[in-house]
């Protein structure tokens, strides 16, 4: 009888030593590191994450279980997170290695061992629904596969645990409701829930109970169920040799992925405004793509001007571009009071416009993530999908351009770029644009990604100090990595 995909995917990440991975692809893993700490430490500054704390406890706490559930709702609380292709994963794939270091007495390798297995399953599970209900922060079944493979692979444990554990976490997968993860405050946990449930599992399964090792594929399975274009090819694709974590794409300001090259673009046109006041400016127009303007037509019932949620806000275009023209930048800061409320910012976004762009869209479906891969990897299959989901009669063009499925990730890119025009009330137009947001996969990220995440750290009030220990990672004993740890979540 063949393997099914969970037992390919446990018995690889449970053999996996970091001396089989390539120091590129580990480097990046590090960032991670520091992208889901500055996450958190943005996260507890805010009154998100002071409520968090009151239920939860705070992220150095002693029981590890409470520890990942409460880190992962910080770090998606403000959505300053990061994304590989494909999803969120490293609610899981991060902190439940980083919750446990002090329970299991880990040392750094070990931790970015388990860190690296963890990214490379819940990446490829995730891919392997992607044209389907979920994406992005909503695919929280990303976590069910990060936290078990992440928890056992920093145990140490016997494989027949993992295949049980993740047959039991896939037995009941999240299903997000938009209502709730635009409206409501419940947004933040759409990552710790599953992370629990896989921490559960992890108990479950070494305990003696059994889950169905054929979870993914069974045709009453979890693939049966959330993807309109099943990919179990996807699952188990290229590993030890595709390496997802190279992948990352890291976020430099607060919000979601679809709004972050407007917000460069934004930072950009700050600078060439030369003190103009928001009355000199006559209207403000956003080309992108349909990645960005279906974010900010979904997201637009939910905002209320100066009473909207950071979660609302997160996934506004106007708001965040009217903020980053007028202050030259974007902070978890702008996501509360005081500036949150300045009426400046409302009045300007109120004369941003969004205007769809074929070109940008093009580029972006065809990128690496959040989409072209999967879309690679269906090939014909997926023109109907494409169809279905509002591509007209750019569908045929987008699937005659595809091309077969990466060999490797080395040339990863996530291009949803934009255009700004700012155009003034004396006649004068301003215009930007970048085809690749800031910390986004592509060239200059992975130049300089490490340096880009120190910064990011260092800019929430972390010390340098443990950036560089971090940056080390897999060279701290147990104890330093105890210590690391202490520092970078003191707030």
């Amino acid at each position: 009888m063949s393997e099914t995909l969970l037992e390919r995917l446990a018995g690889w990440a449970g053999a996996l030593e970091l001396d089989d991975v390539p120091p590129r692809v580990a480097a990046f893993a590090k960032s991670q590191v520091l992208s889901q700490l500055a996450a958190a430490r943005a996260g507890l500054g805010h009154e998100l994450g002071e409520k968090l704390v009151r239920a939860f406890g705070h992220p150095l706490q002693d029981d590890p279980k409470s520890a990942a559930y409460v880190l992962a709702a910080l770090t998606a609380a403000l959505d300053f997170d990061d994304t590989v292709y494909a999803g969120h994963v490293t609610h899981s794939t991060v902190n439940v290695p980083l919750a446990h270091a002090r329970a299991l007495d880990l040392d750094g390798r070990t931790a970015l061992t388990a860190i690296l297995a963890a990214n490379e399953c819940a990446a490829r599970v995730t891919a392997s629904a992607t044209l389907g209900t979920f994406r992005g922060q909503t695919a929280a079944h990303a976590h069910l596969a990060g936290g078990v493979v992440a928890r056992l692979r920093a145990e140490g444990a016997p494989l027949p645990t993992w295949v049980n554990a993740l047959g039991i976490a896939f037995a009941a997968p999240p299903w997000t409701l938009t209502r709730a993860f635009l409206g409501s405050d419940a947004k933040v946990l759409t990552g710790a829930t599953p992370v629990r449930i896989a921490l559960d599992a992890c108990d479950a399964a070494a305990a003696g109970l059994g889950g169905a090792p054929d979870m993914l594929e069974h045709p009453d399975g979890f693939l049966a169920k959330f993807a309109s274009v099943p990919l179990p090819e996807a699952a188990v694709a290229g590993l030890g040799e595709r390496w997802h974590t190279e992948t990352t794409s890291l976020k430099v300001h607060p919000g979601s992925a679809y709004v972050s090259a407007c917000v460069d673009c934004a930072v950009e046109l700050h600078g060439r405004l030369d003190g103009a006041s928001p009355d000199d400016v006559r209207e403000v127009v956003v080309h992108g793509s349909v990645f960005t303007l279906g974010m900010q037509h979904r997201s637009q019932p939910y905002l209320d001007g100066a009473g909207s949620s950071a979660v609302a806000i997160n996934f506004s275009v106007p708001y965040n571009v009217a903020t980053a023209l007028l202050t030259g930048g974007l902070s978890p800061a702008d996501l509360a009071p005081p500036g949150v409320e300045e009426p400046a910012r409302w009045e300007l976004a109120g004369r941003v416009r969004l205007e769809h762009d074929d070109e940008l869209t093009k580029r972006a479906v065809l990128a690496t993530a959040p989409l072209g891969e999967a879309l690679r990897e269906a090939g014909p299959r997926v023109e109907e999908w494409l169809s279905a989901a509002g591509g007209g009669e750019q569908a045929t063009a987008i699937v005659e351009g595809l091309g077969p499925p990466s060999p490797d990730f080395t040339g990863a890119e996530k291009a949803i770029g934009a255009r700004i025009a700012v155009r003034l009330a004396d006649g004068r137009e301003l215009t930007a644009e970048r085809d690749i947001a800031l910390g986004a996969a592509g060239p200059d990220t992975r130049e300089r990604h490490a340096e880009l995440m120190r910064e990011k750290f260092v800019a929430t009030g972390g010390s340098p100090d443990a950036a560089e220990a971090f940056a080390s990672l897999e060279r701290l004993s147990a104890g330093e990595l105890a210590d690391a740890l202490r520092q970078a979540l003191s707030v």
